[in-house]
């Protein structure tokens, strides 16, 4: 039976990879990623899980170390956060490139200089490109489920991915909520044996990994990989609907909330969607029609249900938790290109928050909603909520 425990959002994705009993699991230590390995470590320690775990000396070799025990057929996670995953920076091409199916919990924390070990998504939005799925929680009952249902889709042969699932550092990650764990023979039964594909130890059935690929090939390769994000966007939903079957929880590429009557709508990734939620409901008591579209899986984008939802709005507003210099916001560059095919137009602004831990509040959120039903939003315009002037 399911069991509610009171833990953090690191103690739930722990108890994640403890269901999943992963072969390998290479990691280095680093704030506010570290508790993740540490219970992991315990369950390892204790004999509960058979994992062969890896201190290694830099989140670089961590990476190096799950792609060689990935490519040999084993099944491999690791987890960082921020300086670690710049660190992986090479190897996390490497990984996404090699279709090897690891699975990464991220959780968010500002990018040096200056040092900050707070939350914001510099991190991981500096990897968007680098051929990963990536998956963003709202809290800890998120982060378990999507780890549990990462695993599956990466490990699907029409898909072959690496996932990385993200999750606010401290707000969640040391945050402690009610989260339930499913039973640990649902999960086995759900995840299913590993079934690995052109194993390196395989020696009736030759492979090289990591050759030398010029122009002859190359191109032909990247093109494989971009089939391979749209099978995972194609199959997202087949296995999110057996997910429910045993959790009773819905997972899609995006939750609307109170968005099919809205006039305005924001969008957001992670934690700061509960506070949304929250200030929507507030609006609403006051005959305000607002509501939230939280994306859930922001690679491969979900471009045609977002337009969807957004499309005849009167306003849309964007928030980032991080910053594209010289160019637009990360999140909100995405939601303007796919608003350029919409029917009807919505206004659109952007607004950058919680850079680096700090807090994003009930009234910035009212603020941003405001410009929005006084008709100040600006396109041309990247403001910010809570910057001290």
């Amino acid at each position: 039976m399911p069991v509610k425990k009171a833990i953090t959002g690191a103690a739930a994705v722990a108890n994640a990879m403890r269901q999943i009993n992963p072969d390998v699991v290479a990691a280095y230590p680093i704030t506010p990623q570290t508790p993740i390995v540490e219970y992991f470590a315990k369950f390892v320690a204790d004999g509960i899980v058979d994992t062969e775990t890896i201190p290694v000396e830099s989140e670089h070799s961590a990476m190096s170390a799950v792609v060689g025990a990935a490519a040999a057929g084993a099944r491999a996670m690791t987890a960082t956060s921020a300086n670690g995953l710049a660190l992986m920076h090479e190897i996390v091409y490497i990984a996404a490139s090699s279709r090897l199916p690891i699975v990464m919990p991220v959780v968010n924390r500002a990018l040096s200089g200056p040092i900050n070990i707070h939350c914001d998504h510099s991190d991981t939005m500096a990897e968007r490109d680098s051929g990963w799925i990536q998956l963003f929680c709202e809290n800890a009952q998120e982060a378990y489920d999507l780890t549990l249902i990462a695993l599956k889709l990466a490990e699907r042969k029409e898909v072959r991915l690496p996932v990385m699932v993200n999750q606010d550092g401290f707000i969640i990650s040391h945050g402690v909520e009610v989260v339930e764990l499913l039973d640990d023979d649902v999960v086995k039964e759900f995840i299913g044996e590993s079934t690995p594909m052109y194993s390196l130890l395989d020696i009736d059935h030759p492979v090289t990994y990591g050759p030398l690929d010029l122009y002859d090939y190359y191109f032909e390769h990247k093109r494989q990989q971009v089939e391979a994000m749209e099978n995972a966007y194609k199959i997202f939903p087949e296995i999110a609907e057996a997910f429910e079957k045993i959790s009773g929880r819905k997972y899609w590429y995006v939750e609307p909330y109170k968005v099919d009557d809205a006039d305005y709508v924001m969008v957001a990734l992670g934690s700061t969607n509960g506070s949304i939620k929250y200030v929507v409901d507030e609006l609403r008591e006051q005959g305000k029609n607002v509501g939230l579209l939280k994306i859930t899986m922001f690679r491969p984008f979900p471009k045609e249900f977002i337009r969807k939802y957004l499309d005849g709005k009167k306003g849309v507003i964007v928030l980032d938790r991080s910053l594209s210099f010289g160019a637009e916001a990360p999140l909100y560059s995405e939601i303007k290109s796919i608003l350029y095919e919409a029917n009807s137009r919505p206004a659109i602004g952007s607004y950058v928050y919680g850079l680096g831990g700090r807090d994003i509040t009930p009234a910035m959120i009212k603020q941003a909603f405001e410009d929005a039903l006084s008709g100040n939003l600006n396109s041309d315009e990247q403001r910010y909520l809570g910057l001290r002037e």
